[in-house]
């Protein structure tokens, strides 16, 4: 899968809507545009394309002056129209009389030509459209780098972004062939596939059987099967990367506590960085072994100036190697300084305490010791989410909290962040992440069915149990030469939903798989296309692809299953979170 055709789609899709208006304009992004941009539109791009000021969406600025043609790109929100429309309408107050265009992305909605409507500004507007979906983010990531799906599609239940999605599997085909062998973990991911089944035949994509797939199966993945992973302490070095400075499209900013300089240094981190391809998935213990043996090897080649005996081996010394030995060396010490600051944080947050309340919890030992370290942290006020991270871990492994635990536990919660948070509270049982054990939970009592997210207390045990995702022995995994996925949380949990990707690898679909099927909220189903007389594809490609977010933890773990079997695993998810983005998208 070449994902540069995908790229090059993109910037002519963008030019050519730029070039719709052939005056020079002004261009206003939305925020959230931003940085997806940077992967495939430079400044220098969008200035052959005729724009002469670029801007980023504010709403609270009423008045842009520039030219006299003016081009939004922004995400189809009702919010962003609102802003978008007093801007207009501002502007129109003052007697300018400019032109507008407003590019939706990734697709026009009706509503929010209605809104453009009602502020009296329709009449003023072109509305274009953008179909931005998968960009990709490295040789085997790719995201839709929208993170409201999550909220948007868990909790307000509304299904505007599965088009988006579907849409995007469509469209994949379209460029490298139909899929034939797809699996559904998830409600949700049925969902997607339904639709994205539908869209084929508008799209004219042809039948699996008149093409020849670069992909050969597909494993949609819903995050709603698994609350757990996004709640555990990342342990690689990717994954603490972004805990703590947030990686946005792949790129990172590194600030004076890491660079020395007074301003930001902006890094793209991919695999063409061959440091950053080797430490990314690494546990973070085994990360400065690694950077102490390259700094080494990066003084041997400096010292080689020594040994120069003739103008031309000094010419050729300066003009190659000592560019790359720069280079090397500034990448080095952007992730030394990367590994200090982590190491600063984790000691200011009385980690190790954390780490082995964290592990007890989802061993199920130690309950009491493990809500006194809760009820502590709350009375010291912890600023961080940490708290309830390990709050909502509990109830998830343990299907719930008895009554008495749970009324304690979120007054003390309550009296601790203010009453003002009751509506957290609410989010959270609603969600299923923190919930009330009730007499139906009684061992005397059926079981009531599964809720997204939620696994009862023998349900989650009895999972646990069957994937052996909890190992019996910590010693057991090997953190410099992992033997097993569940290097990423220390061998403390393996994540879910990589998981049932392994068990799909390994036994070649779902059989022998049954009584986990039942274990899983939504189920897994599998829609085999290929006719029976027909033959498979010979790719050995797999696509995972998760619905509502994943973590770098997750994307480290499927790289390790590339290791284990002969297979290509691409990874592409809507967005990428960490625990705090998880739980402050629920609390929004």
């Amino acid at each position: 899968m070449d994902f540069h055709i995908i790229t090059q789609v993109l910037r002519d899709q963008l030019g050519h809507l730029l070039m719709t208006v052939v005056e020079q304009k002004d261009l206003v992004i939305d925020g959230e545009l931003t940085k997806p941009f940077d992967r495939f539109a430079g400044i220098s791009f969008l200035k052959q394309h005729g724009v002469e000021k670029i801007f980023k969406l504010d709403p609270s600025q009423k008045v842009i002056h520039g030219s006299e043609r003016r081009i939004y790109i922004v995400r189809a929100k009702m919010v962003t129209m609102k802003a978008i429309a007093d801007q207009i309408n501002a502007e129109r107050n003052r007697g300018d009389k400019r032109l507008y265009t407003i590019v939706l992305v990734p697709r026009k909605l009706e509503l929010c030509e209605m809104i453009l409507e009602t502020e009296g500004v329709s009449g003023y507007v072109t509305i274009e459209e953008l179909h931005l979906d998968l960009i990709p983010l490295d040789t085997d990531l790719m995201s839709l780098e929208l993170p409201d799906f999550f909220s948007s599609f868990y909790i307000d239940e509304d299904y505007t972004w599965i088009h988006t999605v579907a849409s995007s599997l469509v469209n994949l085909e379209n460029f490298f062939g139909v899929i034939p062998d797809v699996f559904c973990v998830g409600k949700g991911s049925k969902m997607v596939y339904e639709l994205m089944d539908s869209m084929r035949g508008l799209s004219g994509t042809p039948h699996p059987a008149d093409s020849r797939s670069q992909i050969g199966q597909l494993i949609l993945v819903d995050r709603s099967v698994d609350y757990v992973t996004p709640l555990c302490t990342p342990m690689t070095y990717e994954a603490l990367l972004d805990e703590r400075f947030k990686i946005e499209c792949g790129i990172i900013n590194f600030g004076h506590e890491v660079t020395g300089k007074t301003q930001d240094v902006k890094q793209l981190l991919t695999s063409q960085d061959e440091v950053y391809r080797v430490i990314r998935d690494r546990h973070f213990s085994n990360v400065f072994t690694y950077l102490s043996s390259k700094t080494k090897e990066l003084q041997t080649g400096y010292d080689k100036k020594k040994d120069l005996k003739t103008v031309g081996d000094m010419k050729n010394f300066v003009s190659n190697d000592l560019k790359d030995l720069k280079a090397q060396h500034r990448t080095l010490t952007y992730h030394i300084g990367a590994c200090e600051a982590i190491m600063k944080k984790k000691k200011s947050e009385d980690f190790e305490d954390y780490i082995k309340a964290e592990h007890s919890v989802l061993e199920g030992i130690e309950t009491k010791e493990n809500l006194t370290y809760i009820e502590d942290s709350l009375c010291k006020q912890v600023s961080s989410l940490s708290p309830l991270k390990l709050l909502c871990l509990l109830s998830l492994t343990q299907g719930g909290l008895v009554s008495s635990i749970y009324k304690s536990i979120t007054n003390q919660f309550l009296q601790s962040k203010g009453f003002e948070h009751m509506v957290d509270l609410y989010q959270l049982k609603r969600i299923g992440l923190l919930e009330e054990q009730t007499a139906t939970l009684t061992p005397a009592k059926p079981l009531p069915k599964s809720l997204p997210g939620i696994a009862k207390s023998s349900q989650f045990r009895t999972l646990a149990k069957k994937l052996n995702l909890i190992p019996k022995s910590l010693d057991d995994i090997n953190l410099r030469s992992p033997n097993d996925m569940s290097y990423v949380f220390s061998g403390a949990y393996t994540p879910l939903l990589c998981k049932i990707v392994e068990q799909i690898l390994e036994r070649g679909g779902l059989t022998g798989m049954d009584e986990v099927i039942k274990l899983i909220p939504g189920g897994i189903v599998r829609h085999d296309k290929t006719p029976p007389n027909g033959s498979k594809s010979k790719s050995d490609t797999v696509l995972v692809y998760f619905l509502g977010g994943c973590t770098f933890s997750e994307i480290a773990a499927l790289r390790y299953l590339v290791r284990q079997f002969s297979r290509k695993v691409v990874i592409a998810t809507t967005a990428i979170m960490t625990g705090d983005t998880f739980l402050k998208a629920v609390l929004e």
